[in-house]
């Protein structure tokens, strides 16, 4: 198994293990991220890090953006307090849509799968216009053009 098949192994057991925690039952985009996240010996962390996420800033970022989301449909948290989900009973193996997307757009910025960097993994989450994971970053106030370009920075001859 190459290097690359491992770590996209790793993310997405890991991902299932963010959504379990979330009471999840599917792997979405942002769980995928929380993993890339927890991985700290990876370029992907430095890159994440410098613009100030590590696995706790995006878990914050993702429950601002829940409670945001809330707030558009006219509940507010501090009036409800909700509790925090419940762990599912087992770990989803089964991919979203916003991960499955994100995947597609990280595989599709190489030509040849020998070229495919956990780089690329990243870039095809923080890619995302709509959805969970830009509105998260927004709200953690991260510059998604910014990240974008550090992200393509740590390619080799910036293969995108």
């Amino acid at each position: 198994m190459a290097a690359i098949d491992h770590y996209i192994n790793t993310i997405i057991d890991q991902g299932g293990h963010e959504a379990q925690q979330d009471g999840s039952t599917s792997v979405e985009a942002h769980h995928l991220l929380l993993a890339i996240a927890a991985e700290r010996e990876t370029g992907t962390y430095q890159v994440l890090t410098s613009v100030g996420l590590d696995h706790q800033a995006i878990r914050d970022a993702l429950d601002k953006e829940f409670e945001h989301s809330l707030g558009a449909a006219g509940v507010s948290l501090a009036t409800f307090a909700l509790p925090r989900p419940s762990s599912a009973a087992e770990r989803p193996t089964q991919m979203g849509a916003s991960a499955k997307l994100a995947l597609e757009r990280g595989f599709a910025s190489v030509s040849r799968k020998k070229d495919l960097r956990p780089a690329h993994l990243l870039l095809g989450i923080v890619r995302a216009q709509l959805g969970t994971v830009p509105r998260a970053l927004a709200l953690a106030g991260v510059d998604q053009a910014d990240l974008m370009v550090r992200i393509l920075d740590t390619l080799p001859d910036n293969d995108e």
